[in-house]
């Protein structure tokens, strides 16, 4: 037991460095990404196995992009195979798993965890009651989630934006990092009178606070930003035609390639990633869950020249079915200051499924 403590004292001490001090910008460190997680009981099973290899690692921080539950629509099809979803109890579980990690933990919101919950059946639950309750379980006021926690600042403290406690920012090694609650499922956008002036007001806090994180990252003169909502924004219904063109024509033909069915929702985000893109030149990663595809690529256009922003990477997580995560390493010696590496966790592989 002792010697636990005095581990855990020195791992706080060490993000204490991180976050303070004129050195800290010249350390490298690692933090984890996970997201999509827990959709069954055994997924339930395998994301503490992935807790436990987060855990066996000197991690500064982790991000859990969203989605820590099931949607609702395939858990009515089949109850029995996963908890129930956008209840208190369904909470609770979660947080409890969230403090069984030992290092700060950060969650951005999902559309499992709120904006899907009117198909739960056969008691349906109120989007926006289900968000309050996220808000209120998962926001600890000036901190992070996590069995050592870290200060982090919060867009609520601006009177104009004072229910978004889930959009949080706080600074590591001369890092600026910023969640903003951008979810899939078209952004609760789509549906409803009540559910449209939902995602405009969310909306405008979001872009705000992106714009935000941009500046902040100027003013501090930060190595880097990184920029952390759990919907994949569909960056391909936004490329240029050739682009579309190069990556579409093997499969479908390059003559009038379709860009991916995304929603509309989500081309503002993209804008303004591209706008703020065309003036900063440190490096920028987007990190996102939502389609559980693992891809590492440079999926932003620059309007001017029509190539990729090479000083921009998307990282997108493991999901549902595959229980893993993503280690990244921000090495201030490394002229792309971010490197990524998935990691297996070896009991949750394919190959040991069902043995």
């Amino acid at each position: 037991m002792r010697r636990n403590c005095l581990a855990r004292g020195l791992a706080g001490a060490a993000l204490f460095g991180l976050l303070a001090g004129p050195a800290a910008a010249q350390t490298a460190f690692q933090f984890g990404l996970v997201g999509d997680t827990g959709y069954s009981k055994s997924e339930e099973q395998q994301f503490e196995r992935v807790i436990a290899a987060m855990n066996a690692s000197d991690l500064a921080f982790v991000i859990h992009v969203g989605d820590f539950q099931n949607d609702p629509r395939p858990h009515n099809r089949n109850p029995d195979r996963s908890s129930v979803p956008c209840t208190e109890a369904s909470n609770k579980r979660v947080l409890a798993s969230f403090q069984r990690v030992r290092h700060p933990l950060v969650l951005t919101p999902g559309d499992n965890d709120w904006t899907d919950c009117h198909h739960l059946k056969p008691n349906p639950v109120d989007p926006l009651k289900a968000l309050a309750a996220v808000r209120a379980t998962f926001y600890p006021k000036g901190t992070s989630l996590g069995g050592r926690t870290m200060p982090v600042e919060s867009q609520s403290s601006d009177p104009a934006h004072a229910r978004y406690v889930e959009n949080q920012r706080w600074s590591i090694g001369g890092v600026t990092f910023a969640t903003a609650h951008v979810v899939g499922s078209n952004d609760n956008s789509g549906r409803s009178p009540e559910m449209d002036a939902e995602q405009k007001e969310r909306k405008a806090a979001n872009l705000a606070w992106i714009k935000a994180a941009f500046a902040k990252a100027r003013a501090d003169g930060s190595r880097g930003l990184v920029l952390m909502i759990q919907a994949n924004p569909g960056f391909e219904n936004h490329w240029p035609p050739a682009a579309k063109g190069r990556y579409f024509g093997p499969f479908v033909g390059r003559t009038g390639a379709p860009a991916i069915p995304a929603g509309d929702a989500f081309g503002d985000y993209v804008a303004l990633l591209a706008e703020e893109l065309e003036s900063y030149d440190r490096p920028v990663v987007l990190l996102h869950g939502d389609t559980h595809l693992l891809r590492i690529d440079k999926p932003l256009y620059s309007k001017k020249s029509n190539r990729a922003f090479e000083n921009f990477t998307r990282v997108e997580t493991f999901g549902s079915p595959d229980m893993h995560w993503v280690r990244i390493t921000v090495d201030p010696a490394y002229s792309g200051l971010f490197r990524f590496q998935p990691e297996i966790v070896a009991e949750n592989a394919l190959s040991r499924k069902g043995k």
